[in-house]
């Protein structure tokens, strides 16, 4: 197959359809709610875990394709806006104002799976028309068959907030023996698993309020599963055996049958979700739980308008769902709506999940994983590591918990990294290369030789007798989506290959027996493409560095397609690279991760994401008590200046000429208008209100970079000191400050919170001075104090150390860390 696109699979191409007479795969994964960040527990559970099993697929010849997007609708989403204080539709979406904590969480979701390298073939959302109308028309269909009901039920109801609570906006005692957890969430205790209704938690609470509440009756539609249990239980039955489902998936299953199906409400009395087509329920929406794995197909929709050729084409298509096992009751059989039962109660053939591939609980260090507690090591986090994402994948996959729960360290991230990737993967593809690249005389001066013979010859017969029974275990494990154990297996290719090396010692032969040397060296160097095909999967940015490595295109194709004898040819691994081919240059592909770095991440990740924001912001504030301190001035930095004429000439209070951050003239402002600028297609024209009455003219050329509707009314940090420059015939008045990454290929704007207030400066703690009424361009006084101008991990805007503030806080942009602010 082609190497996929390492983009997050949001470069568009025409979409595939099943292809008669092919294998034809349709693959899920649980779609992470919108409003946090994910954590690594939620990426190997179930998005990188699919991203494997897709690329694997494409590997070998399948027809796949990899749908996934966020869960938009529900209680979570409804909740963090009202955390925030804005609209749901503006937590999902890119047009709001930030506060600290605000992020535009479906970009960020996006952003995270591109940077892990996941090849979606369609990454959507479930606020989007097409799940609209596809959950309405499966409602309609089981109105239609008798499959729901109405009735009342006993719902919390909150006088101070004057609502119904939904299930997570309550929290209470767990009611669960032995268990008394005492932030239990109306629909499931996040200590003990157990799926719960609001009602019967001890000592409930409102989430927002924290006022008690009390049980009122409403009327809701309920889905009766009890009629369905025939039919689900004989799909459970022959699907569970026919799709080789995973030993913990069938146990979870069964486990919530044996409870005995109820009938379940799939309506809510919440105004964010789809709205029921009935007019007595016309004001409620359909609990998220039934409109959730309806995502699935409704992002399939968005990804072609054939889309019922992949979801209702049983005969043709096989259905694979990769899930955490907390996902598991929604989307097989519990007393809970449940998608299988959905499907199965519209009467229509619909593609049914053939095989389900679940996972049990990642933890870190010294407990779980939490994105409401914000415990754990967060997908943006790990890119600020700077540790490669090959390692990142790596590690989390050779932890995948498959069978039980498995534990996120530090130590063991670094013991992996610098044991099995470093001296095993890295030592055998780097050693065997950079042999070849050595000069004629020492080594092959980067040509590969050619080897007849190979296949007579025992040292080599011998191991490729081992990486045939090797590959064809990795396919079977493969197939069996036993992904930890198809990584392991190709490891251990790598592993044989440095004991063919060593029993071979080339290094030997080449001075004693060039023609033994030259089997060795190309039958090794075999062995690194076959690597790099193996592991694409599970690495593929490594995949791709070896291939430059090799000096192959990115384009080149790796395969392990039947039909081709891919598999076969395996056991004749020096027939991979052809004599004659000159390889690139190599350079090690893996650096070692040191003991002071691993203590350095412990700290850091130590505590919730809250903790850690609150300890930076201290830090700031020590900081600035100790600039204070040292009462930061011109004369007082410790450093010579040199007199000049006109310094002498000066009174005592023009001296204070020193280069410092409080003659910026920072001030927070508000876009009133945005327009493309008349004569330049890079350059917007805004008009900002900077507190003076009137606006002020700016030019900026951030087209290529923020969308012109999300330039309309936002709050930003505005330099208004710079001497006035016109741009294509018009006169720029200041400059917007924004941020960008390291290759300036991302820039996003720095942000105040929402409640400050427009035309107040923007100060730096412990700097203090009146700002210059224009900057002198011959003083450099922008570009001497710009390179000190950055964000951190935690993304917040710093002059050095020292945070951007205004009377509301500090100030931050929405993903970039460690950028560069101008």
């Amino acid at each position: 197959m082609a190497n996929p696109s390492s983009d997050g699979g949001h470069a568009r191409t025409a979409p595939k359809l099943p292809i008669h007479g092919k294998r034809n795969i349709l693959i899920t994964s649980a779609l992470p709610y919108v409003n946090n960040v994910p954590h690594l527990g939620n990426i190997i559970g179930c998005v990188l875990s699919a991203d494997v099993f897709a690329r694997y697929c494409r590997l070998r010849g399948y027809n796949a394709i990899y749908m996934c997007g966020t869960d938009e609708y529900g209680t979570a989403t409804e909740n963090k806006a009202m955390e925030e204080n804005c609209s749901p539709q503006q937590i999902c979406d890119n047009k709001m104002e930030y506060n600290l904590d605000e992020i535009v969480y479906h970009a960020i979701h996006k952003e995270v799976y591109k940077w892990f390298d996941i090849s979606f073939d369609e990454f959507g959302r479930t606020s989007s028309p097409q799940q609209t109308e596809v959950c309405q028309a499966i409602f309609k269909k089981l109105m239609e068959n008798n499959w729901l009901s109405e009735n009342v039920m006993q719902q919390l109801y909150c006088d101070k907030c004057q609502k119904f609570l939904a299930d997570r906006l309550v929290e209470g005692v767990c009611p669960t023996q032995d268990c008394n957890y005492n932030s239990a969430r109306g629909d499931q205790c996040e200590k003990c698993g157990k799926l719960l209704n609001p009602t019967e938690l001890k000592d409930p609470r409102c989430k927002f309020c924290h006022s008690t509440p009390h049980i009122r009756d409403t009327n809701h539609l309920f889905l009766e599963l009890p009629l369905l249990k025939d039919k689900l239980e004989e799909y459970i039955n022959d699907m569970s055996v026919a799709g080789s489902w995973s030993q913990n998936a069938i146990q979870a299953t069964h486990a919530w049958l044996k409870e005995g199906l109820k009938p379940r409400c799939i309506t809510r009395d919440l105004k964010w979700g789809v709205p029921v087509p009935h007019e007595k329920f016309k004001e409620k929406v359909f609990y998220v739980w039934f409109d959730a794995p309806i995502g699935y197909v409704s992002i399939t929709a968005c990804y072609t308008s054939d889309w019922e050729k992949w979801w209702k084409n049983p005969e043709n298509v096989e259905l694979y769902q990769f899930m955490g096992k907390d996902n598991v009751p929604f989307h097989t059989a519990i007393p809970k709506v449940m998608f299988p039962s959905t499907l199965l109660g519209t009467g229509e053939k619909w593609t049914m999940m053939k095989t389900i591939s679940v996972t049990e609980y990642l933890n870190y260090e010294t407990g779980k994983f939490s994105k409401s507690k914000g415990v754990g090591v967060f997908g943006n986090d790990a890119k600020d590591t700077n540790i490669p994402v090959e390692v990142w994948r790596y590690y989390l996959l050779t932890n995948r918990p498959e069978v039980s729960d498995t534990l996120f360290t530090w130590v063991d991230l670094q013991a992996k990294l610098n044991s099995e990737l470093l001296n095993n993967l890295g030592n055998f593809i780097n050693r065997v290369l950079s042999f070849i690249a050595k000069p004629a005389g020492i080594g092959y001066d980067s040509v590969i030789p050619d080897a007849p013979g190979a296949e007579s010859h025992p040292l080599t017969q011998t191991l490729a007798g081992k990486v045939g029974r090797f590959v064809e275990q990795y396919v079977e494990a493969m197939e069996k989506v036993k992904l930890k154990q198809g990584l392991k297996t190709a490891m251990s290719i790598s592993s044989e290959g440095n004991a063919y090396l060593q029993e071979s010692q080339f290094w030997k032969l080449y001075k004693e027996d060039q023609p033994s040397c030259s089997i060795v060296m190309r039958t090794s160097v075999g062995l690194v493409h076959l690597l790099a095909c193996l592991l694409e999967p599970f690495m593929p940015s490594l995949s791709l560095e070896v291939l430059k490595q090799l000096n192959m295109s990115s384009e080149t194709t790796f395969s392990l397609c039947d039909e081709k004898g891919d598999i076969e040819r395996a056991k004749r691994p020096w027939e991979f690279v052809p004599p004659g081919h000159r390889i690139g240059t190599p350079e090690p592909l893996f650096k070692e991760l040191k003991d002071e770095d691993v203590e350095f991440f412990r700290e850091k990740f130590a505590g919730s994401q809250a903790d850690r924001i609150v300890k930076a912001e201290a830090e700031a504030k020590k900081i600035a008590e100790q600039l204070k301190k040292t009462k930061v001035s011109a004369d007082g930095n410790g450093k010579k200046k040199r007199p000049t004429k006109s310094a002498e000439a000066k009174p005592k209070g023009a001296a204070e000429a020193e280069i410092s951050i409080s003659r910026l003239d920072i001030r927070v402002g508000l876009i009133t208008k945005a327009q493309k600028h008349p004569d330049a297609d890079s350059l917007y024209v805004e008009e900002i209100d900077v507190g003076e009455g009137s606006t002020r003219t700016v030019v900026s050329g951030l087209v290529k970079f923020i969308p012109l509707e999300e330039m309309q009314n936002r709050k930003v940090c505005v330099l208004c000191n710079l001497k006035p420059a016109t741009m294509r015939g018009i006169k720029s008045q200041a400059m917007v400050l924004a941020a960008s990454n390291s290759d300036h290929t991302k820039i996003e704007l720095v942000e105040p919170p929402r409640s400050a207030v427009i035309g107040e400066r923007v100060t730096f703690p412990g700097f203090e001075g009146e700002p210059d009424d224009v900057l002198n361009p011959k003083k450099k006084v922008w570009e001497t104090l710009q390179v000190d101008l950055r964000t951190d991990s935690e993304l917040v805007a710093l002059y050095k150390d020292v945070p951007f503030t205004t009377t509301a806080g500090i100030c931050k942009v929405s993903s970039i860390s460690g950028g560069s602010i101008r």
